[in-house]
C-alpha cells in the first residue's frame, strides 16, 4: 500500500478513534505542524563515483549531508550509492549507503569506476528518492538523467570539478595550440550538453557559475560548501606537541598543503617553490604534505634531492580530528592550485586559525577571509617562494584568528545545508508543476530486496 494512501487512512481511523472515547481533537496548531512537517519530507539520493574510503572533498561533503540528515531533519531520508569493492547496503539511523562492485582506478587512492550501471538502476527503482543529486560528469550523470526522466524523479547535477581546465589547459604541447582550442571547443559543448539535462546545475563559487553560464549552461545555482566547526576550530592549543610528533624544530615555519599530488593541483610547482626556499633561507621553513597521487614521483625526487630534511609526509589522514590537529599546527597553508572550484581544505584550514596562501586568479580567491596581500602574482615557483617569504614576516596568528570567526559564521555546514535543501525543494515543486502530476510514492526500506 501507498505510504501516503496508508497515512491518510490511519488518520481517519484516529479520528474515528478520538470521537468513540472522547478524546480531544487535533489542535489547529497541530494540525499546521503536522501538514508542516508532511512537506518537508523529502528522500535525497547522492550518486557519484568519486567516492574513496580514503579521503576526498566530495566524501566530505556527502557524509556531512547524511550527518546533518540524521542529526537535524527528522522528517528526511538520504540515500548514497558509491563504488566499492563489494555490493552491498549498510544503514545509519535514516541514511542507507549502497556499494556497488566496481573495479579499481587506483589502488593508492582506493577510486573505482562505476560501470554496473543496471545496479544504480534497480536501486533507485526501489528506493524512489524525491530528488536525486549526480557528482559526476561522465557514465553515471548520464545515467542518473535517463532513471529520473523514467521514474519522473528531478534530477541535479553537482559541478564539483572543473575538469575541462584541469585536464586541457596544460595539453598545449601534447596537441598544439590548434588541436587544444577544438579540444577545448568539444569539451565546453559537452559540458553545455549534459547539464543542460538537468532540472539544476550547482557549483560552488560564484566565479565557476558565471563561466558555466558564458558557456552556455542555463541553470547554474550557487551552492558554497562548508566545514564542521566542532571539529575544524582553533582550539585546543596542541600546536607545540603537533610539532614535535613530526620533529619540527620551535623556531621553523610549518607549511601545510592538503590534497591530491596531480598535475590539476598544481603541486609541482610547490615542490619546486620549497626547494628555492631551503636555497635562500636554510632550516627556516618545514613543509608537510597530507595526500597521495600521480605526482608522488616528483615528491620523492625532491626528498631525495635533499635527503628527506625539513620535510614530512602523511600519505592519508582519513581522521578529520587528526587533519584539524595538523591545520592548527600550521603557520601557514600554502595551497598552489590555479584551477579549484572551491578550495574546501582552505575553508577548514581558515577555521583551524592558519591562514592561507595561494596563487592570485584562481576560483579560491573569495572564500578567503583574509586579505591577499602576500599572494604569488604569478604561477611560478619563484613567485609563489616569493609570496611565502613575504607572508612570513606578517603576523599570521593576527590572520588566522580574523579567518577562523568569518569561516564559522560564513561557511558552518548548517547554513550550507538549509541553503541547499531550499534548492531542493524548490527544484521538486518546479518539476512538480511542469509534470503535472505528483511525484512515485516511496518504497519503504523494510520491503527493499537484500542485495
Amino acid at each position: 500500500m501507498a505510504e501516503r494512501e496508508l497515512l491518510e487512512r490511519t488518520k481517519q481511523f484516529a479520528l474515528r478513534i478520538f470521537k468513540l472515547v472522547g478524546a480531544p481533537p487535533q489542535t489547529i496548531q497541530g494540525k499546521a505542524a503536522a501538514k508542516s512537517q508532511f512537506e518537508n519530507s523529502m528522500k535525497v539520493c547522492d550518486l557519484t563515483q568519486f567516492y574513496s574510503p580514503l579521503s576526498g572533498g566530495v566524501k566530505r561533503y556527502l557524509h556531512e549531508k547524511m550527518a546533518h540528515i540524521n542529526n537535524c531533519l527528522p522528517e528526511m531520508e538520504h540515500i548514497l550509492v558509491v563504488p566499492g569493492p563489494k555490493t552491498q547496503m549498510t544503514s545509519s539511523g535514516r541514511s542507507r549507503i549502497y556499494t556497488i562492485h566496481s573495479p579499481l582506478l587506483s589502488r593508492r587512492s582506493r577510486y573505482r569506476a562505476l560501470l554496473n550501471l543496471r545496479s544504480v538502476e534497480e536501486i533507485l527503482e526501489h528506493e524512489r528518492p524525491d530528488i536525486i543529486e549526480s557528482s559526476d560528469p561522465y557514465q553515471i550523470g548520464w545515467k542518473a538523467i535517463a532513471i529520473g526522466r523514467s521514474l519522473k524523479i528531478p534530477v541535479v547535477g553537482f559541478y564539483h570539478s572543473h575538469f575541462p581546465e584541469a585536464y586541457l589547459r596544460g595539453s598545449t604541447k601534447l596537441l598544439g595550440r590548434r588541436g587544444t582550442h577544438r579540444a577545448m571547443t568539444w569539451t565546453r559543448a559537452y559540458v553545455r550538453k549534459l547539464y543542460n539535462c538537468f532540472q539544476a546545475t550547482l557549483v560552488p563559487s560564484e566565479i565557476l557559475a558565471e563561466v558555466l553560464s558564458d558557456w552556455g549552461v542555463h541553470n547554474v545555482r550557487t551552492v558554497r560548501l562548508g566545514v564542521n566547526t566542532d571539529i575544524f576550530k582553533p582550539m585546543p592549543d596542541d600546536a607545540k606537541s603537533t610539532r614535535a610528533s613530526l620533529g619540527i624544530s620551535h623556531n621553523q615555519r610549518l607549511l601545510l598543503y592538503v590534497g591530491r599530488l596531480a598535475k590539476e593541483k598544481n603541486t609541482q610547482v610547490l615542490f619546486r617553490a620549497f626547494e628555492l626556499l631551503q636555497q635562500r633561507r636554510p632550516k627556516e621553513f618545514h613543509l608537510l604534505i597530507i595526500g597521495d597521487g600521480p605526482q608522488r614521483k616528483e615528491l620523492r625526487a625532491m626528498q631525495s634531492r635533499n635527503g628527506g630534511r625539513d620535510f614530512s609526509w602523511v600519505r592519508y589522514c582519513a581522521d578529520s580530528a587528526d587533519l584539524a590537529r595538523y591545520y592548527r599546527a600550521a603557520s601557514l597553508f600554502v595551497h598552489p592550485g590555479v584551477q579549484e572550484t572551491f578550495g574546501l581544505v582552505a575553508v577548514e584550514s581558515q577555521a583551524c586559525g592558519t591562514p592561507v596562501l595561494g596563487i592570485r586568479g584562481s576560483y579560491m580567491d573569495r572564500i578567503i577571509c583574509h586579505d591577499q596581500q602576500s599572494w604569488a602574482r604569478e604561477n611560478t615557483p619563484e613567485a609563489l617562494a616569493d609570496a611565502i617569504e613575504e607572508a612570513s614576516t606578517t603576523r599570521l596568528s593576527i590572520l588566522g584568528a580574523r579567518a577562523a570567526r568569518a569561516a564559522e559564521n560564513l561557511y558552518g555546514w548548517p547554513r550550507v545545508f538549509a541553503e541547499l535543501f531550499c534548492i531542493y525543494r524548490e527544484v521538486c515543486a518546479n518539476y512538480r508543476r511542469s509534470n503535472g502530476e505528483r511525484q512515485p510514492e516511496a518504497v519503504h526500506h523494510s520491503q527493499l530486496p537484500q542485495i
